[in-house]
């Protein structure tokens, strides 16, 4: 009797030829089926990118719906509802950050950390732009004088990669300059919360990689930061007024090195101040010279220092001084109002005096500690 052959069932022959077929596809080297996108609609909704990254919908200046695709390397606004009048604030800030949000902190992130405790903080950033919106395309520097995780900081630095219908930052025009190599349009003002500086590209930047700490210490010279304060947050994304479907954040990097000066005390100074006068009954004279011991240029500098008790400014030649007596900051003019490394620049004032003269004590530029001549 002949033995009886099995013949393989049909489940076990597609089996066989599924096997085939994948060992094939390695071969060739197909990519696996990629996982699907993350949609966000909440308005506050946010997610996880690459394990260090936060992505956050941040729906906050309407209630019309806005939805965003969160990819492994941004994220794309896939809906974006309703407008909001273009001489007013944004209607949302989707966008992708490193460090802390309303006490939302990224996935072992370093920050908050003191500014003058950062070697450098290079970041990247690549964003796809549509027709149709208007909008800006923002890079977010936060910076405050605490270590805080929540709520509004005291200082935002505002970089505008594009921007796309009569929309403006915050403020007023202040001046350019030349920041990473790049040059800038800037503002300056404060929208009832905080200080804001911003930097506006004369024309669209689709990409760019650069340090962060760079427009960090354009803040410090301005007067609107301090070594010793906090790098809070750092953040990409977008600002619309009207539309914004299919703008994209498509990559962002953001890594804080540390390793700077540390807290900012016992070392030396990048200031020397030299301070004559010419006193009278009731009255004197003061020739003041401020000279950049440090490596870099001070860019828009105010030297800081009290006026003792009973003095007050009457008129200043070479510098403007405000307020007239206390504590007062004296800024530079449009022809002197940087200072290169190791030079110096020299202003004077004449004021009137109630008792014994004296000096003031200490001067600080923008924000550091001067040494006296």
């Amino acid at each position: 009797m002949q033995p009886v052959q099995h013949r393989p069932g049909t489940r076990a022959l597609w089996g066989a030829v599924l096997t085939v077929l994948v060992a094939l596809a390695a071969l060739l080297g197909a990519a696996p089926a990629s996982q699907a996108d993350t949609t966000i609609c909440e308005t506050f909704g946010t997610t996880t990118v690459q394990g260090r990254y936060v992505v956050q919908n941040n729906r906050w200046g309407t209630s019309a719906t806005q939805c965003i695709s969160v990819t492994d390397s941004g994220f794309r606004v896939t809906r974006a509802d309703g407008s909001v009048p273009t001489d007013g604030a944004p209607k949302s800030y989707p966008s992708v950050y490193n460090g802390c949000h309303y006490t939302n902190c990224s996935p072992g992130t370093n920050l908050p950390a003191r500014l003058s405790s950062i070697a450098s903080a290079p970041s990247g950033i690549s964003f796809s732009y549509v027709s149709g919106a208007v909008y800006d395309a923002a890079y977010d520097i936060w910076l405050d004088p605490n270590p805080r995780t929540d709520g509004v900081n005291r200082t935002e630095i505002m970089i505008w990669f594009n921007r796309v219908g009569s929309v403006q930052p915050v403020g007023s025009p202040s001046g350019s300059a030349t920041v990473a190599g790049r040059q800038w349009q800037v503002w300056s003002g404060n929208n009832g919360s905080n200080d804001v500086l911003s930097f506006v590209a004369p024309s669209a930047i689709d990409s760019w990689n650069f340090d962060v700490m760079d427009f960090v210490r354009q803040a410090v010279s301005r007067g609107l930061a301090q070594d010793n304060w906090y790098l809070t947050s750092i953040q990409a994304g977008f600002e619309p007024w009207q539309n914004g479907a299919g703008l994209a954040v498509t990559s962002f990097s953001s890594s804080v090195n540390l390793g700077g000066t540390g807290g900012g005390s016992g070392g030396s100074s990048a200031c020397k101040v030299a301070y004559g006068t010419n006193v009278w009954q009731g009255g004197f004279t003061a020739d003041v010279t401020v000279t950049n011991t440090g490596s870099s240029p001070v860019d828009a500098w105010k030297l800081a220092f009290t006026l003792p008790p009973g003095q007050k400014v009457t008129s200043a030649w070479s510098a403007e001084i405000s307020p007239s007596s206390g504590a007062v900051k004296a800024g530079g003019m449009a022809y002197n109002a940087s200072i290169a490394p190791g030079g110096q620049v020299s202003f004077g004032f004449q004021g009137t005096y109630d008792g014994a003269f004296a000096k003031p004590a200490a001067f600080s530029l923008n924000g550091t500690s001067c040494t006296t001549a």
